[in-house]
């Protein structure tokens, strides 16, 4: 018997394999299932046309019939914006991807990590190529970031860096649009960048390029480390709310006035 190609397909979208976990994590956030009348429906994936190289790999990995077009229009981004769309119409491929966890529809709040095993760093790869962003802040510091309306896919990227990087990050939806923004600067972006572009990982290239890119920033001798944020116990916020008082809850927590008058007036407002 012949060795089996390494680099074939595996069961489609088995999220164990990491090119699988990386396409569904970006359909998850960037594709669109819909379905028409009886059994008809299409999975469709439309991006910018300079990133058409990744919706050619996502045709290699499916075992159904797939196409890819292009079309140039005017949006209210761009004069002329250029987009590339894949597209599965397979019954059995659209029933694969919604028994995992992509639903029919409008589905930007409502998608999660998918229940069966999958590649995590590859998944979250998948996501952070689709929704989110690398690069360089306007100080010239390495940040990656995730924007999703989300609350369990961006819950997950907070677990999942603190396990990486030791850095905890908490979630809230901004005011202005309702999402979730969840960034990670310096260091720790330099961390999660290199775990989750490895070399030979799927990606979209210009991101790829730019967790490359960042990956190469050295902290300026004078620039000082800030120390780890120390979090609120519930012990500390009970005594917080008996003394009723940020200056002698600072003597007794071993806290500033400051961080004490903030964290009461959160307390009482019911903001935490």
């Amino acid at each position: 018997m012949a060795d089996q190609d390494p680099s074939a397909p595996a069961r489609f979208m088995d999220l164990e394999d990491p090119r699988y976990a990386y396409m569904f994590g970006f359909l998850q956030a960037d594709g669109h299932l819909a379905q028409g009348k009886g059994q008809k429906g299409k999975l469709t994936a439309e991006i910018n046309a300079r990133d058409i190289h990744i919706l050619r790999e996502f045709q290699q990995l499916t075992p159904y019939y797939s196409s890819i077009t292009e079309r140039v229009r005017s949006t209210n981004f761009a004069a002329r914006a250029h987009s590339a769309t894949w597209t599965v119409c397979s019954l059995e491929a659209r029933s694969i991807v919604n028994e995992l966890g992509i639903p029919y529809g409008k589905k930007s709040l409502t998608i999660k990590p998918p229940r069966a095993d999958f590649s995590r760093p590859d998944y979250l790869r998948g996501i952070i190529d689709a929704d989110g962003s690398l690069g360089w802040t306007a100080q010239g510091f390495p940040y990656l970031s995730l924007t999703s309306a989300s609350t369990a896919v961006a819950a997950y990227l907070c677990h999942y860096g603190k396990k990486v990087t030791g850095t905890e990050r908490t979630i809230s939806r901004n005011t202005r649009d309702g999402v979730y923004n969840v960034c990670y600067y310096k260091e720790t972006a330099q961390q999660l960048a290199t775990h989750f572009y490895y070399d030979g990982s799927l990606a979209l290239a210009h991101k790829k390029a730019n967790a490359e890119a960042i990956q190469a920033w050295v902290r300026p001798a004078t620039m000082r480390i800030a120390p780890p944020r120390r979090r609120w116990t519930s012990q500390e916020d009970q005594e917080l709310l008996r003394l009723n008082d940020p200056v002698a809850a600072g003597i007794a927590l071993n806290r500033t006035k400051q961080s004490c008058s903030v964290r009461l007036w959160r307390l009482q407002n019911d903001c935490t």
